[in-house]
């Protein structure tokens, strides 16, 4: 018996029908009529698909061919429908690009991270005659994208192997990132970047970077400095570069041209440099310092020729820089300088007005001040003229001549010679000197003859250049300096005769003072000593030095100021004893000489000048400055 049907459920199935019946015929005008299925509207308008007929077709193959054929009367449309995809899919593109174009933000790419981790392009160091001091080369650094590595740890095991000194537990953690770019190693060599490559990882590429080099290694290593991995100065002039931003800025999106950095020349000459750095090193081996150090200087100028101190360092690969025997003792140590700031506190009597070369000092008994006394190390017990007090290096004498002066006007003195304020050069090394808080008549006193004021080296060579040059004081530079630039930025401290009369005393000294060890013949040296008690545990040692030694070539019209340090000098054994500046820095200063001047060009004179000395010639004195042997 047939069920009921209500006309409710009538119109439904109608309708149903009716929408069945259309989707066949679309269907039927889509796939051909061999196709193999037979769908027809069922008798009252109810659709009913022939499950015999399909399970006739020929199989899912038949079905998937036909779908796949090719008609000519539907290319056209697929052809067009095709172009608007990729229309369209281009278009997005073309879209992203001009946002990531006018965008202020970087992309966060591997071409951005890598752009920003790569190391710029820094312009080549020179010295003075255009020798290379520094320059970069082209090097190539392996980089990791950890999304893209699939098997870190057998990355990992595998890299190692070729890189072993990359730590593996430090190398996983980065491997083991979120970051889209990370370091594997830094500046690798041809053979390493073969045998990676060789390894095929996925993910790990190779980028060319800009590696500082040093073709001279050691030599003038405190004046030029070193970078670190990223080419970024961090001593030196090499840290001056980018202060000065004479380094490429390497900002993303920012390119600098490596060709277009122009060569940065130094004052400094690379012969004369070596020079100094031999002599150094063979008086530190001869008298067993602890250190040693030395400047030579335009006097003229301020330009710093050569400037070294042992130990030093190469920066090709710099080590522990936190090691404080590594400093750089002319601009970043400060000292008691010794008999060598004679020269200052007797320029400074002569220039007051006060004193006269002719003026003579009670040098015959210790000074006494209140619980301390003043002794001469070589005493002469006797009453001293200026050029003998000089001569005999007397303490006693000196600390009576800067009493002459008195503390105020010793201390504006000493002021006006730049040495109770940190000194500034282009090195970004420097020290702030360490003067009394209390300044009394006995620092005076004591401070006349270098004891009781620490300075840096390169301070007291600024001072000294000053008394011998005419009395224009100049900062010095590493950088190159004509005499009209001096001139520019010079000022005056003391009068010409006060500075010629400072000539002919260091003229003396060389001939009949403490500086003999020092007097190249042929070369009209003049120079003076100085030995300072190192202070140990809050006292002054008795048998351990700081040994100082300044010398001018020619004393009548100086061009260089040679200095040579060294820290707790040992006696030689030709040498009875005496560990104080003549015998060491002295003598080491002497053989700088025979060996600078030549390379500069300075041939040897047979004959002394003929008035060296024209000023003070006219007022009765310096006709003794060439006599030899004391009294």
């Amino acid at each position: 018996m047939q069920p009921s049907v209500g006309p409710k459920a009538v119109r439904k199935t109608r309708r149903h029908g009716a929408a069945t019946a259309a989707a066949i015929a679309l269907f039927h005008r889509a796939v051909p009529k061999n196709f193999g299925v037979d769908l027809e509207p069922a008798p009252g308008g109810a659709a009913r698909a022939s499950i015999r007929n399909w399970a006739g077709a020929k199989n899912l193959k038949t079905f998937a061919r036909a779908l796949l054929t090719t008609r000519l009367d539907r290319s056209g449309a697929r052809i067009r429908t095709a172009a608007l995809g990729i229309f369209v899919a281009y278009a997005a593109i073309g879209a992203k690009l001009v946002v990531l174009g006018v965008s202020h933000d970087p992309p966060q790419t591997l071409k951005g991270a890598a752009d920003e981790a790569v190391s710029g392009a820094r312009p080549d160091l020179l010295d003075r005659n255009g020798d290379i001091l520094a320059t970069d080369v082209k090097t190539m650094s392996v980089f990791a994208e950890p999304n893209r590595i699939i098997d870190k740890d057998e990355a990992v095991e595998l890299i190692t192997a070729v890189l072993p000194d990359v730590d593996a537990r430090e190398l996983r953690e980065r491997l083991g990132s979120k970051k889209g770019f990370v370091w594997i190693k830094r500046q690798i060599t041809p053979k390493e970047q073969a045998e990676i490559f060789h390894l095929g990882l996925p993910g790990v590429g190779f980028l060319p970077e800009n590696k500082r080099v040093y073709p001279n290694g050691p030599i003038g290593a405190h004046v030029i400095g070193f970078v670190d991995k990223d080419n970024v100065g961090i001593a030196g002039m090499e840290q001056y570069l980018d202060q000065q931003s004479l380094t490429d800025p390497h900002v993303p999106g920012f390119a600098v041209d490596p060709e277009s950095l122009k060569p940065v020349r130094l004052s400094l000459d690379l012969k004369v440099t070596h020079a100094l750095r031999d002599e150094l090193i063979g008086g530190l081996e001869r008298f067993h310092a602890k250190a040693a150090a030395g400047l030579v200087v335009d006097v003229n100028t301020g330009e710093v020729l050569a400037l070294e101190s042992l130990p030093d360092f190469d920066p090709n690969d710099p080590g522990d820089m936190k090691d404080p025997m590594k400093i750089n003792r002319i601009n970043k140590g400060v000292y008691e300088m010794g008999s060598t700031f004679k020269a200052l506190s007797i320029s400074m009597a002569l220039d007051s007005g006060r004193v006269t070369l002719g003026t003579r000092v009670d040098a015959r008994d210790s000074l006494r001040y209140g619980r301390f006394t003043i002794h001469d190390f070589h005493a002469t017990h006797r009453i001293l003229t200026v050029p003998e007090v000089f001569t005999h290096s007397s303490n006693i004498g000196t600390a009576r001549l800067a009493l002459m002066v008195g503390v105020e006007g010793h201390k504006a003195f000493l002021r006006k010679m730049g040495q109770l304020d940190r000194l500034r050069t282009e090195l970004p090394e420097s020290a702030e000197p360490l003067v009394p808080k209390r300044w009394g008549e006995l620092n005076t006193m004591t401070i006349a003859f270098g004891q009781g004021l620490n300075v840096a080296p390169i301070q007291a060579v600024m001072a000294v250049c000053a008394l011998v040059n005419g009395g224009n004081m100049m900062v010095p530079t590493f950088l190159p300096r004509t005499p009209e630039e001096a001139a520019k930025v010079s000022h005056r401290v003391v009068s010409e005769q006060t500075s010629e009369s400072m000539r002919y005393l260091m003229r003396s000294n060389a001939t009949h003072g403490s500086a003999s060890f020092a007097n190249v013949p042929g070369y009209y040296v003049g120079g003076k000593t100085g030995t300072a008690d190192k202070i140990i545990h809050g006292h002054y040692s008795e048998n351990k030095v700081f040994t100082t030694f300044m010398a001018i070539t020619p004393a009548d019209k100086p061009k260089y100021l040679f200095m040579t340090i060294y820290d707790d000098p040992m006696p030689a054994p030709e040498d009875h004893g005496f560990h104080t500046a003549a015998y060491n820095a002295g003598r080491v200063a002497g053989a700088l000489i025979r060996r600078v001047e030549p390379l500069e060009g300075v041939p040897p004179e047979k004959n002394p000048p003929n008035q060296p000395f024209p000023i003070i010639a006219r007022l009765g004195y310096g006709a003794d400055a060439d006599k030899t042997g004391k009294e």
